[in-house]
């Protein structure tokens, strides 16, 4: 069980969490990048790429016997910042249709590439799964 921690007197933290709390069993995540179970890449679109990571993600951590809502912690990795903040409505879309209103605490990082050549985002992500 995740608890949301938000120090008083601070400004809304919106679409994040400056901090989360848990106790259960840990699931660390690495890096999932926009490629479907096959490793295949079936768009070179920001958006498409961030949804399906979003979706990598949510499988890693059911297959560990968790929900999104178990997510404590997400770092993106971006090969453009520029085409993410320009994007930021759409990505927001994706987020919420895989991952819901649940935002944990996250960083964003702009990196000059990934390691599969086609990949624009790199997500890495920490679970606390109950038990």
């Amino acid at each position: 069980m995740a608890e949301t921690i938000h120090p008083e007197g601070w400004a809304p933290a919106i679409g994040y969490a400056n901090g989360m709390a848990g106790s259960g069993r840990m699931l660390f995540l690495g890096g999932q990048i926009g490629w479907n179970a096959e490793q295949q890449f079936e768009s070179d679109d920001l958006v498409d790429q961030v949804g399906q990571s979003f979706e990598n993600v949510v499988a890693v951590v059911e297959a560990a016997g968790g929900t999104p809502s178990d997510i404590v912690s997400m770092t993106w990795f971006m090969t453009d910042l520029e085409d993410y903040g320009a994007r930021l409505k759409e990505i927001g879309r994706a987020y919420r249709d895989v991952i819901g209103k649940h935002f944990p605490a996250m960083a964003v990082v702009e990196v000059s590439r990934l390691v599969e050549e086609r990949a624009k985002v790199e997500i890495q992500a920490i679970a606390v799964l109950p038990g």
